[in-house]
Formats: structure tokens, C-alpha cells, sequence
């Protein structure tokens, strides 16, 4: 079964968040109801290329059930619901959780920021061009301010 980075961030955006295991066992859930049976780590890879797009964030420090990171819906995304997604919530027993803004933001301005440094270093064109293009629609999703960050970006 194939999955966008959308109709991961849609899976997401179901219930506001999810561990890794629990989007691993949502993408399954979905397989199965078309008819495949595929593994719950099946879409680890479709997983990190959502967060590496910024499709989906990880906040590893907030304040709800448990002590995993969480993946929220990121700026990137344009969240699409694939065929069957709507009754995970009643298939599955994750409870809905909605993170605080704020703790988000910081989460991906940090990232933001790592993730940049990195690409400098690398002298990695591409993937400065795909973040210059994120640190907009992460400052307008999002309460956090990433000029000098940018302006790295650009003189690298």
C-alpha cells in the first residue's frame, strides 16, 4: 500500500497525535482494510520521509500519556484522509491527544535549526533549497522566528 507524506499527516491529523508505534500500527490497520497484509514497520521508511519533508514533527518533550515522542501534523502537510482512515479511531484504542502550540513550535524551530546546521556542513544544495522553502511555511504554521537560520541557509 502506498502512503503520501499527506495521507501519513492525514492518518496523524485523525487523532491529533501518535507515537511511532501507534501511526506503524494505523498504516497497518488501513492495509488491512484493503485487503493487505502488511507489517506494522512497513512504513517505518514513509514515516521518516514525512519528517525529513517536514510533512510530520516529533515533539519528544510534552506533557501528555506518555514518554515516547510524538508525531504531530507539520507545516508541510496538506493532510489527506486515505480510503478507511476515518474508523481507525474506532479500531484503534489511542487516545486523542492535542499538543500545546507552543511546545510544537519549539520543537521545530530546534529542528529547524539542527537540520540546517546539518545541510551547511554537508554543503547539501538540495536539501538547503527544501528547507529554505519550509522555514517560510514553518513561520507562518507556527509561532517561531528563523531569519538568522534562513540567512545561513542563504550564504551557504
Amino acid at each position: 500500500m502506498d502512503l503520501t507524506a499527506d495521507d501519513i499527516a492525514g492518518v496523524v491529523d485523525v487523532f491529533g497525535a501518535l507515537t511511532r508505534a501507534e501511526l506503524g500500527r494505523a498504516c497497518s490497520e488501513l492495509a488491512f482494510k484493503r485487503g493487505e497484509d502488511v507489517a506494522t514497520d512497513a512504513f517505518a521508511e514513509d514515516v521518516e520521509d514525512a519528517l525529513t519533508s517536514y510533512h510530520l514533527l516529533s515533539v519528544a518533550d510534552h506533557d501528555e500519556d506518555t514518554d515516547e515522542a510524538l508525531l504531530v501534523v507539520g507545516p508541510a502537510a496538506f493532510p489527506s484522509l486515505p480510503d478507511g482512515a476515518g474508523d481507525l479511531p474506532h479500531i484503534m484504542d489511542v487516545p486523542a491527544r492535542t499538543l500545546d502550540e507552543e511546545t510544537v513550535a519549539r520543537a521545530a524551530e530546534e529542528r529547524f535549526r539542527e537540520d540546517a546546521v546539518l545541510a551547511v556542513q554537508a554543503g547539501d544544495e538540495d536539501r538547503i533549497a527544501s528547507l529554505l522553502d519550509v522555514s517560510y511555511d514553518l513561520e507562518a504554521w507556527g509561532p517561531v522566528e528563523l531569519g538568522t537560520a534562513r540567512d545561513r541557509l542563504d550564504d551557504a
